[in-house]
C-alpha cells in the first residue's frame, strides 16, 4: 500500500476511542484499587495516574525496568499531549503499562530477576479468576453434547464459538451481547459478515504440519482455543499447535502462559466428565511437546504487526495457519487507521508472514473487507455495529493474494 488513511485518535469526538479514555479507563483504575489490597501508597499512585489522565500531559514511566527506555523513547512522538490528543491505539497500550507500573508490578524484591513477578501481584488477577471459574461452571452442563457431533459438524461448532466466546472481555463493559457456544453457535451464523468457515475446514481437514494461535482473553474465549486446539490434534488435522500469550498483564483479561496452565486444572478438576477428559488430554498434549505455550514482549507493546521483529516474523513463518483473535489484534494488523470499509484486508497485510484467520467480534471502529453499500446498510440498521460486539468475522486471508 502506497497510502495509509489516519489514525484512529482519542481526540475524535463522540467516538468510541475518546469514549474509552475517558470513561473506561478511569473505571478500570477503580475497580484495581477495590479488587487489591494494595499499601496506601500504591492506592495513592492509581489516584495520582487517574487525575493524569483526566486532566494532564501524559507522563514517562520512571520506574527501572527492561521495557520502559523503549516505552519512553515512543512516548516522546507524543511529547506535551494529553491522553485525549493520541493515537488510539498508543493511549490504550501506554495505560495498562503505566499501571502496571503504579501498582508495582515489576518491583520485586532487591536482587531477584524480573522472572521473580509472582501470578498473585496481576491487578486484574481477581477479575481473572472469576471469569474463568464462572465460565467453566456456565459451560459444564453443555459440554458432553460436543461428544455426539461428527467432526464436521464439532468443528463448526468450536471455531464458532471461538468467535462468540470473544464477545465480552474484561476490559469493555460496554458490551452487552452475551456469548454463544456449541450448537446455539449456529444460530448467529447470520450475524458473521465475513464467514470463511468452509475454506478453513477445507484446509485444516487435510490435515497440516503446524497451527498458531495469537490468543486474547481468558474465560469462554480461551476455553474455545482450547478445545478447538485439543480437536486439531484429535482428528490429526494439526501435527503440533502454538499458543502466542501475552508476557505480562494487557487488557485486563488476555491470556498469560499461567492462564493457560490454571485453566487446563480447573479443567481436569471439572464435574463435567467431558471437560475432564478435555482438560486431561490438553495436559498431556502440552507434556508430549504438541502443544506449546510461548509469550514474547512484542504481543504487549505499543507496536503494530507491521513492526513485528524478525525473531518473531521467522516463527510465525513456520505456521501452516494461524488463528488471531480479538478486537485488538485485528486493530494492530490494520496499523488502527481508517481505512475504507471496502478495502482489502489482503492488500494491507502483505507483510504478514503466514495465512492467518481473524476471529473478531467487532469493538473497534474499524472494519475492512466489506461489499459496496454494505456498511452504509449496517449503519442505518445499527448504528453501534461497529462497537457492540453483536456482529463478528471469520475472515481468511492469504496475505499479498492477488485481485480475484
Amino acid at each position: 500500500m502506497t497510502h495509509f488513511p489516519p489514525p484512529l485518535m482519542t481526540s475524535e469526538p463522540g467516538s468510541f476511542a475518546h469514549a474509552t479514555i475517558v470513561e473506561r479507563k478511569p473505571q478500570i483504575i477503580r475497580q484495581v484499587i477495590q479488587d487489591n489490597d494494595y499499601l496506601p501508597e500504591i492506592i495513592r499512585a492509581l489516584e495520582a495516574f487517574r487525575e493524569e489522565i483526566a486532566s494532564q500531559p501524559m507522563q514517562p514511566l520512571r520506574e527501572s525496568a527492561p521495557d520502559a527506555a523503549g516505552w519512553n523513547e515512543a512516548l516522546a512522538a507524543y511529547a506535551g499531549k494529553t491522553w485525549l490528543e493520541v493515537p488510539w491505539y498508543f493511549a490504550e497500550t501506554f495505560f495498562y503499562r503505566k499501571l502496571l507500573e503504579a501498582t508495582r508490578y515489576y518491583q520485586v524484591a532487591a536482587g531477584q530477576p524480573v522472572s521473580a513477578v509472582r501470578h498473585d501481584q496481576n491487578p486484574f488477577q481477581k477479575q481473572k479468576d472469576k471469569q474463568v471459574a464462572g465460565d467453566i461452571q456456565r459451560l459444564a452442563g453443555e459440554w458432553d453434547q460436543f461428544s455426539a457431533l461428527t467432526a464436521e459438524t464439532l468443528f463448526e461448532a468450536l471455531l464458532h464459538s471461538c468467535l462468540w466466546g470473544n464477545r465480552a472481555d474484561l476490559s469493555n463493559f460496554t458490551v452487552k451481547v452475551k456469548a454463544r457456544s456449541g450448537l446455539a453457535a449456529r444460530e448467529e451464523r447470520h450475524l458473521i459478515l465475513i464467514d470463511h468457515t468452509e475454506q478453513v475446514r477445507d484446509i485444516l481437514s487435510n490435515g497440516v504440519r503446524r497451527v498458531d494461535f495469537i490468543n486474547d482473553n481468558v474465560g469462554s474465549d480461551l476455553l474455545f482455543d482450547l478445545a478447538l486446539a485439543d480437536f486439531l490434534l484429535g482428528q490429526g488435522w494439526a501435527g503440533e499447535i502454538h499458543f502466542h500469550l501475552k508476557n505480562q498483564p494487557f487488557f485486563v483479561s488476555d491470556a498469560m502462559p499461567e492462564d493457560v496452565q490454571q485453566t487446563v486444572a480447573l479443567l481436569r478438576a471439572a464435574p463435567s466428565a467431558a471437560m475432564s477428559a478435555l482438560g486431561a488430554r490438553l495436559a498431556e498434549s502440552l507434556t508430549t511437546h504438541l502443544f506449546f505455550l510461548e509469550a514474547d514482549p512484542f504481543w504487549t507493546s505499543w507496536q503494530m504487526f507491521r513492526q513485528m521483529p524478525p525473531r518473531l516474523q521467522g516463527d510465525l513463518a513456520q505456521a501452516d495457519l494461524v488463528l488471531l483473535k480479538g478486537d485488538v489484534n485485528f486493530r494492530r494488523l490494520l496499523d488502527d487507521l481508517h481505512w475504507p470499509y471496502t478495502t482489502r484486508m489482503e492488500e494491507v497485510t502483505t507483510y504478514f508472514p503466514a495465512p492467518f484467520v481473524t476471529l473478531r467480534t467487532l469493538k473497534g471502529e474499524i472494519m475492512v473487507g466489506l461489499q459496496p453499500g454494505q456498511a452504509e446498510a449496517l449503519q442505518a440498521e445499527d448504528p453501534a455495529w461497529l462497537i457492540n460486539g453483536k456482529r463478528g468475522v471469520i475472515q481468511l486471508v492469504r496475505p499479498g493474494e492477488a485481485r480475484s
